[in-house]
């Protein structure tokens, strides 16, 4: 019989299991061969071998929750609806009651700290693990998960764990041969093989925080949170996603690098959850034309800078144009809020920037995002039922939005809420909540946080027309 165990909540875990971690490290600058002689057989079967014993298979079980399946077990259990459905029926039903999802994980350490994809063990009330083709299951402890990266770190006790030995993501080249080690469809230990297609792919839309390495090499359901490896067999990422219209392989799979896998790794094992550094400023991409009055040709433009945040406090202006954070060069919008989002709150960066033709450098001690994620992240329930959106250029398209415009977009609507019933719709913008502009995500939190439990007089830009309406 197998064991159960219930996940305790973040927060508990948080306080009986805050640990730390340490990690196996490859050897740094490996050389890059190829078979030198017309007897040699190109095999990677050493190089990769200890690699597939650190890779897990895990079984995330969870109960659905939907309109039949909320109906009481006694119902299926009555005589009179067993003589008119028959106890094959119900016996059905109170299976399928019960979910499970399949995915991969990779130990990480000897003490059994095994990271993994939220999406594979989201909602699960029970996890077990199995090791290669090893029969023995292993009920594992949620340790900690990040929506934002799509990570979360589980923790087994077993003998004898093999953790794999981590690469240098920063180090990769587009060419270089991988492999991915997985459990796709469920039946067992897997090793596809591929190139790195393309780095720093970042405007996927999967997370919030993107930044992955594309690969052709073959991934497909079940190999969720499994190995990406070098031809050494070293950790170079963990994979994610899939691009497919079929939901099988296309030759198009990411997979979230370790450098960003090593950062929320240790967050999750030392903290339980993942804290990440906020600026406060609204940015942008250089185009064609923002370019020909700068000198430098990447970084990322501030658009805005919202009240009350460390961007304001410590002197960042409109127009700036940050190239740098403590030595980390930025490229463009994704990367500046992938930067800031490594460090913790309260920890002070050297940012770089560009003002007017003048190279400036500010020190700056970064505040908390942890309430300006929630507000993005409630999905359905920010002022009676609306999920809230920045207008990026993707929104602008989807809504046919004017360029120039400032707000926060509204998304979505939920069907038969407070919030469609007083008249919101999708695609309108938030300017104001009572007596606060809002221009971003901090102006939200803080109209919510002044008026709360209160009636809002909320003004959208419908389409260029103002529009009020009034909400608790």
């Amino acid at each position: 019989m197998k064991k159960m165990l219930f996940i305790v909540s973040t927060l508990l875990v948080s306080q009986l299991f805050a640990d730390s971690i340490d990690f196996e490290i490859m050897d740094k600058n490996p050389q890059r061969v190829v078979p030198n002689t017309q007897n040699q057989i190109l095999s990677f079967n050493d190089s990769i071998k200890d690699s597939i014993h650190s890779i897990v298979n895990i079984s995330a079980k969870r109960h659905v929750n939907n309109s039949i399946n909320n109906l009481p077990l006694q119902m299926f259990n009555d005589p009179f609806f067993q003589r008119f459905f028959g106890d094959q029926f119900g016996q059905q039903f109170k299976q399928n009651r019960i979910q499970r999802s399949l995915g991969s994980g990779v130990i990480l350490s000897k003490d059994g700290y095994i990271v993994t994809n939220n999406h594979v063990i989201e909602n699960a009330e029970e996890i077990t693990v199995t090791i290669g083709d090893d029969t023995t299951e292993y009920n594992a402890k949620l340790i900690g998960k990040d929506s934002d990266s799509d990570l979360a770190v589980i923790k087994i006790e077993g003998k004898n764990l093999t953790p794999i030995k981590l690469g240098d993501s920063t180090d990769l080249k587009i060419g270089d041969m991988i492999f991915a080690i997985g459990n796709p469809f469920g039946i067992g230990s897997t090793v596809t093989q591929g190139i790195i297609s393309a780095l720093n792919k970042n405007k996927v839309g999967i997370n919030r925080y993107e930044n992955y390495i594309q690969t052709d090499a073959s991934i497909n359901p079940g190999n969720s949170g499994g190995a990406l490896v070098d031809s050494r067999g070293a950790l170079i990422g963990i994979n994610t996603a899939i691009i497919s219209k079929s939901g099988g392989n296309n030759g198009i799979g990411f997979a979230i690098p370790v450098a960003m896998v090593k950062d929320v790794v240790k967050k999750l094992v030392e903290d339980g959850k993942v804290t990440r550094g906020y600026l406060g400023v609204s940015i942008s991409d250089l185009d064609s034309d923002t370019a020909k009055v700068y000198r430098k040709k990447q970084g990322a433009l501030v658009l805005d800078v919202a009240e009350d945040t460390p961007a304001h406090k410590y002197g960042l202006k409109r127009g700036d144009l940050i190239y740098s954070v403590d030595g980390k060069k930025v490229v463009d919008r994704t990367s500046l809020q992938n930067i800031i989002a490594s460090f913790k709150p309260d920890q002070e960066v050297e940012i770089k920037l560009e003002r007017n033709g003048k190279n400036i450098e500010l020190d700056i001690v970064l505040g908390d995002r942890a309430g300006l994620i929630k507000i993005q992240s409630d999905n359905g329930k920010v002022l009676g039922g609306l999920t809230l959106s920045e207008i990026n250029l993707e929104n602008q398209k989807k809504y046919r939005l004017p360029s120039g415009i400032n707000g926060i977009l509204i998304s979505s609507v939920e069907p038969k809420s407070n919030a469609e019933k007083t008249g919101f719709q999708a695609g309108d913008i938030i300017i104001q909540i009572e007596d606060i502009e809002v221009k971003n995500f901090t102006n939200v939190e803080t109209a919510l946080k002044k008026y709360a439990n209160k009636h809002k007089r909320i003004y959208v830009n419908r389409y260029g027309q103002t529009i009020l309406f009034v909400i608790k």
